[in-house]
């Protein structure tokens, strides 16, 4: 384990989302089952925290971009902070939504289908930004999401109204069809680590890389597949499960996403106007994690070693190692005399 890799590929915005989410579902399946009676204002707190965090990230660093012009000029800054009002912009129509739903579940107006409005409209947009996206190279995965369950939400509006007395398998039918899209994603994620670790040529990182992606997909897909299953059956009468049992699949689910959060890396930099990578943002107000941060733990002669650097001892330590290569590569080279003596026939 390598803390100074675990500090700079860590994504602060993924890990507040899948937090918040994680904890969100909890409180919604104990709201359902009746275990707790707090209003749905107090349940959807965590939604609450998620969209502050994005509200707020998006000010300070709006703030940023215009107080100091000549930040703009740093790299790829004008991408940065378009692809940052653009994600503002989404979560500001999800922030709708998801007060319309509030609303609607504490009080009971309006259709579910106006309801699902923003909902729609995001998926439409989606498209466009996933587009914008590919083009610059940025993540979009809130925006994949939307843009590919656009049918999906149709779907649910017009059964929670009534409009349809389709089974809930059938209105899950487009969801169906995106569950078998991952699930192939998986078989191949597993197919292509079980060809590496049968290729000799294949260094042992790579190996590990493979076979740690294949099984971040598989529990990452696996229980979302069995929660929708559950659910479907339960919101068809045909199982008795509480609802804290039918959501307890998507626990692992999150728990992979939230270890993913520390392997993800990138995220986009005029968030909070921190203008550079969250590790070094944070080693920069908290010197002392500079130490910390610079430990790695490896095992090696059957026993554990904890091999604790800092830059002035790698830096000591490069002419050693720069010698042992030197010795190394002399000793591979060929023998030739100085003075050929020629042997006479």
């Amino acid at each position: 384990m390598n803390l100074q890799t675990l500090f700079q590929d860590f994504n602060p915005s993924k890990f507040i989302v899948h937090s918040s989410l994680m904890v969100f579902t909890a409180l919604f399946a104990l709201r359902l089952d009746g275990s707790i009676n707090w209003s749905y204002w107090t349940v959807f707190s965590p939604i609450w925290f998620w969209k502050f965090m994005v509200i707020a990230g998006a000010t300070v660093g709006s703030y940023v971009w215009w107080r100091y012009p000549h930040f703009r000029l740093e790299g790829e800054a004008y991408v940065h902070y378009k692809a940052m009002l653009i994600s503002l912009a989404l979560h500001l129509i999800l922030l709708m939504f998801e007060l319309l739903v509030c609303d609607k579940l504490q009080s009971g107006r309006h259709l579910w289908i106006l309801v699902f409005i923003p909902l729609i409209f995001i998926s439409i947009v989606s498209i466009a930004v996933c587009i914008w996206a590919v083009k610059h190279d940025r993540s979009f995965e809130l925006e994949l999401f939307c843009a590919v369950n656009m049918l999906q939400f149709i779907f649910l509006s017009l059964r929670l109204d009534g409009f349809t007395s389709w089974s809930w398998e059938v209105v899950f039918v487009p969801l169906w069809i995106v569950m078998c899209l991952s699930l192939v994603g998986v078989l191949y994620t597993i197919i292509f680590a079980g060809i590496l670790f049968r290729t000799p040529q294949v260094n042992a990182r790579q190996r590990r890389t493979s076979f740690n992606s294949a099984l971040a997909y598989t529990l990452l897909v696996v229980p979302v597949l069995v929660f929708q299953v559950l659910l479907t059956n339960k919101l068809d009468g045909d199982i008795s499960m509480s609802y804290s049992g039918v959501v307890s699949p998507l626990f692992v689910s999150y728990v992979t996403l939230l270890l993913m959060s520390f392997s993800a890396k990138g995220g986009n930099k005029w968030w909070f106007g921190i203008r550079k990578d969250f590790s070094q943002f944070l080693l920069s107000v908290c010197p002392f994690l500079q130490e910390y941060a610079n430990i790695a733990y490896s095992a090696g002669r059957g026993s554990e070693q904890n091999d604790r650097s800092s830059t002035s001892n790698n830096a000591s330590q490069q002419p050693i190692v720069k010698e042992k290569n030197h010795k190394k590569s002399d000793l591979m080279k060929p023998v030739v005399p100085v003075i050929s003596i020629e042997m006479p026939d």
